[in-house]
């Protein structure tokens, strides 16, 4: 395994499409993934994993079931397994993910946002 620094803004560069996380590195089972985030994603839950979002540029909203999360750049949250969550982006906002290998995008609601085989940059 090649040990090499991996740059956020370039990785960013790679990609346009939202709501399509590409992983940048994985560790102990874990994928790092970016993601450009726009408008309403969908309600779900990680029923078996906690869930890590950390915004690196922009703004972010997380809805829960009993409140709102404002994210700035800068700022991170942890989602515990199995609590239902709507993540938002009023405008384009850059997040970084941290969740086990093959955790689905969408959790357990599927449907047409839900990515698989998800592509390295």
């Amino acid at each position: 395994m090649e040990i090499k620094v991996i740059n956020f803004e370039d990785k960013f560069s790679k990609f346009s499409e939202r709501f399509s996380p590409k992983i940048i590195a994985q560790m102990n089972n874990y994928d790092f993934k970016l993601t450009r985030s726009f408008g309403d994603f969908v309600w779900h839950k990680h029923p078996e994993t906690d869930e890590a979002f950390i915004v690196i540029d922009g703004s972010f909203q997380i809805d829960l079931r009993d409140k709102s999360l404002h994210l700035k750049a800068g700022d991170m949250v942890v989602i515990p397994g199995g609590v239902e969550h709507k993540p938002y982006a009023k405008e384009e906002c850059k997040i970084l993910l941290i969740e086990p290998t093959g955790t689905p995008n969408t959790g357990d609601a599927g449907g047409e946002l839900t990515k698989t085989d998800l592509e390295w940059i």
